[in-house]
């Protein structure tokens, strides 16, 4: 057998699952936005919460705190009170997984939100740590 240190790295490059090898395993679906009067609706929010498997209320509520504004969830749709760009809720969002969905440990979206009495932690299940999160 040929100890040559590129073909042993190769082979286990081979080896690895795929999930390990992607750099961005979790991509938010392209957002639809689209202004009429002075009302903002994002019409895929439901895609987007399914995306990262969290509650659609719990996104509403973090992106209203965030834009200091009104807004509901209704049919699948997310309705917000006011004009706004579609790179603003791209921004906030992005926040929301930093805070919300993303593990700080091991930097992997396989997270869910548990609550514990009165605080929230961000449970990994790739890894298994537990990091508290601040409440909405």
């Amino acid at each position: 057998m040929d100890y040559n240190y590129d073909n042993l790295l190769n082979r286990a490059r081979s080896s690895l699952p795929e999930v390990t090898v992607k750099k961005e395993r979790l991509e938010l679906p392209r957002l639809f936005v689209s202004t009429i009067g002075m009302r903002t609706t994002i019409s895929n929010f439901k895609d987007v919460s399914e995306m990262l498997d969290r509650d659609p209320q719990h996104i509403l509520k973090f992106l209203t705190r965030e834009m200091a504004t009104a807004a509901t969830y209704h049919d699948g749709r997310a309705i917000f009170q006011g004009k706004f760009r579609k790179d603003t809720f791209e921004r906030l969002l992005s926040r929301y997984m930093d805070s919300f969905v993303i593990c700080p440990v091991c930097k992997r979206p396989d997270t869910k939100i548990t609550k514990e009495k009165r605080l929230s932690f961000v449970v990994c299940n790739a890894c298994g740590a537990k990091s508290a999160v601040k409440q909405l």
